[in-house]
């Protein structure tokens, strides 16, 4: 009997560390949907989110908690588009919670504007009701969403869906992309008061030039040599990579301070390809190089040996590591030059500013630590 009793207490003792190392392996997440007004009259706003997004992913780039870095997953609505459905309320979900950031970018550049009916209540209803939320009361899960009319518009009433998303542990901020007063006026305050948000007001059609630095073009070259560590594999090994491409140059057009920004969300730990890069998949335990079958493997890989096999995608990781390293130390370098060149220039509040700011606070109350 006392044997039994050692036995048990042994396998509950194992179950239990079992349990614990668990735990411990699922990293935090950050979760963060972004509801843009894409009517007639937002061509401002829809300019600022392409050429601000990789400044906020750079500002989540330095978060922790508990000392792990947590998944980020970000999602895109636009509403408020004539071309959308009547019926759907003029809304739709362009890119569900995703860790794919390019994926992100692509769709952003895609976005045109056209006249509309902004059913805030609406948006902000699929957008709890349809995402995939982390259930882990733990974790940061926000809304942001950014319009210029009335919050009360539609038949949905924006007070339920609010209290809905508070309700599953969302937060609900609102960004009235016009004066702050008229956004108190139109419930835009209202409104993110109910989801224990913040509301904010911006001007959608100022954006201050870009800031062209020193190290900009050292970045830009850092980041195509980084794109050639990437080793396309599988069905979406070849779309990937040309994605990835793709989005250097949509970030290019913009300007060198775009093109930097996006190089340094690169070489942070939140950018990850594990779908259609092998050196990601690996190192994420997304695959077994030497489990993976010849025809499984990329062209410059197939008839390799299993042992180089991973010398192969070892090198490229390193490789990659020490390239994420100097584009991280000059990004830095980067940043104290812009910091320094803004003290004499008024600050513009716009929509990566006003996501920043909030970030910060909501973070925090979640006991993750973003670097200031």
């Amino acid at each position: 009997m006392k044997k039994l009793t050692v036995v048990l207490f042994l396998l509950v003792s194992v179950a239990g560390m079992g349990w614990a190392a668990a735990r411990a392996a699922v990293r935090p997440q950050i979760q963060l949907a972004i509801l843009l007004d894409t009517s007639g009259s937002m061509d401002g706003l829809i300019g600022q989110a392409k050429s601000r997004l990789w400044k906020i992913v750079n500002e989540l780039a330095t978060a922790k908690k508990d000392g792990q870095v947590p998944q980020l997953q970000v999602a895109l609505y636009e509403y408020g588009q004539d071309s959308l459905s009547a019926a759907g309320g003029y809304l739709r979900c362009i890119v569900p919670l995703t860790m794919d950031l390019d994926r992100l970018s692509e769709e952003l550049f895609k976005l045109q504007t056209n006249g509309g009916q902004e059913y805030c209540g609406q948006v902000i209803g699929e957008a709890v009701s349809h995402l995939q939320w982390s259930r882990n009361p733990n974790d940061l899960k926000l809304i942001f969403i950014a319009g210029n009319e009335p919050f009360t518009q539609g038949a949905v009433d924006y007070r339920i869906s609010c209290r809905q998303a508070i309700g599953h542990g969302i937060i609900v901020n609102t960004v009235f992309c016009g004066n702050y007063e008229e956004g108190l006026r139109t419930d835009w305050k209202a409104g993110a008061d109910l989801a224990d948000g913040q509301y904010l007001a911006i001007d959608a059609n100022h954006t201050p030039p870009p800031v062209t630095a020193p190290q900009d073009a050292e970045i830009a070259r850092l980041s195509r040599e980084m794109n050639q560590t990437y080793v396309a594999y599988g069905r979406e090994g070849a779309s990937g990579k040309q994605r990835q491409q793709e989005q250097d140059k949509n970030a290019a057009s913009l300007s060198g301070e775009v093109a930097a920004e996006r190089a340094a969300a690169k070489a942070a730990p939140q950018y990850s390809n594990s779908t259609w890069d092998l050196v990601d998949a690996k190192k994420n335990g997304k695959v077994k190089l030497e489990e993976m079958k010849d025809e499984e493997l990329p062209q410059e890989m197939k008839g390799m040996s299993v042992k180089d096999r991973l010398e192969y995608v070892a090198a490229m990781q390193g490789k990659r590591e020490a390239l994420q390293k100097k584009i991280a130390g000059l990004h830095a370098e980067r940043e104290h030059f812009v910091a320094e060149k803004m003290k004499s220039q008024a600050s513009t509040n716009t929509l990566d500013s006003a996501i920043i700011s909030v970030l910060h606070r909501q973070a925090a109350a979640k006991n993750f630590i973003i670097k200031k």
